[in-house]
């Protein structure tokens, strides 16, 4: 039971929830760059949202499978063919053994997530199976995957039916929301001067092609600290925003370092983070100042509006009209209560005989 790597793409790693509550100990958490995205994957092949998948940027590359298994692919539109035939992004599909899935690059966005049903079995390594490149941790040896690489596969229900969104997805991908990207200041945003904080909020940056899963370098604005750019180590978090002697900040990813010595004049609150890594270099963000209240108050909406979305996934057809898929539709458009529409016609009827 088990997928076979037959090409991989330049970034393809295996993926879980990550490594939580090991920060203190230096070991930063890893896992999804877009955890909406990689849990939207796993919930349409019937996994939980936390469990192994494979993140890639750039092309995927091609896979075979020793079983029949569901797979999905999310957080962007690509290219998706089984053999010969497409399919598409943002719903489940059925693999057998025998036919080849090649995935290509994802569009308009940085990150995107393959699951199969199972989930990927590697072995956790610190209580997670999440791949950590700087380290070398976790997933199959700690590195990018590549051919002929084999990844067990978690037990699965072969009959439980495909699934896909209730509604239609835009671009493979749960809302990421719009507008700027809101920060809470700080911690040191004393390290900065009034004209300096004004800038990070005033004008517009540029995403760069320096980046990958550890921070990406945002360019065309420069953040002078007027108090210097050495502090004494302290903690930084996914979001973090690090302005070193360049004065070109750095967004810190899941990969980020647990401390660092930049002066942080904010951090990315963890609703938007995902909105920001993904997207792609050339793109142009401004910033908008929030309380940490607020960024809170927005996170907690956003973790319920994910539950509700993986909620509502619905049984797609399959050739065959099966009862739950029959169930998931609205097959009398829109009747919610059925008294009243007899009711109606009793009227009706009565009405023609008079």
């Amino acid at each position: 039971m088990s997928v076979e790597i037959v090409s991989a793409g330049p970034m393809l790693t295996v993926q879980d929830a990550g490594r939580i509550g090991l920060r203190h100990m230096g070991v930063s958490d890893a896992g999804p760059v877009d955890a909406a995205a990689m849990a939207l994957a796993n919930a349409l092949c019937g996994n939980a949202s936390g469990m192994a998948a494979l993140e890639f940027a750039g092309p995927a590359g091609s896979f075979t499978t020793s079983r029949p298994v569901r797979f999905a692919v999310a957080g962007g539109d690509c290219d998706i063919r089984i053999d010969d035939r497409i399919v598409q992004a943002g719903e489940s599909h059925r693999l057998k053994p025998g036919e080849l899935l090649r995935i290509g690059l994802a569009r308009e966005v940085v990150w995107a997530y393959l699951a199969f049903s199972g989930g990927i079995a590697t072995a956790p390594v610190l209580g997670s199976r999440a791949t950590h490149l700087r380290s070398g941790l976790g997933g199959v040896d700690g590195r990018c995957l590549r051919g002929g690489d084999i990844l067990p596969l978690g037990a699965d229900q072969p009959d439980v039916p495909c699934l896909r969104p209730a509604s239609p997805l835009q671009g493979a991908s749960l809302p990421r929301g719009q507008g700027p990207i809101r920060v809470v200041l700080g911690p040191q945003q004393d390290y900065f001067d009034a004209g300096t904080l004004a800038r990070l909020t005033g004008e517009e940056f540029l995403v760069t092609p320096q980046r990958d899963r550890m921070a990406m370098v945002l360019g065309d604005a420069c953040l002078p600290a007027a108090r210097g750019h050495d502090i004494v180590s302290d903690g930084t978090v996914p979001g973090s925003i690090q302005v070193p002697g360049s004065g070109q900040p750095l967004v810190l990813l899941v990969e980020s370092q647990t401390t660092g010595g930049y002066p942080k004049i904010a951090t990315v609150i963890s609703a938007d983070l995902p909105r920001l890594a993904q997207l792609p270099v050339g793109s142009r963000i401004r910033f908008a100042a929030v309380s940490r209240d607020e960024g809170e108050r927005i996170g907690i909406a956003r973790a319920r509006a994910l539950r509700d979305a993986l909620a509502a996934l619905v049984a797609k057809p399959e050739g065959i009209l099966r009862s739950d898929y029959l169930l998931s539709c609205d097959l009398v458009g829109g009747i919610v209560f059925p008294e009243e529409v007899v009711w109606a016609e009793a009227v009706m009827r009565k009405g023609r005989k008079a």
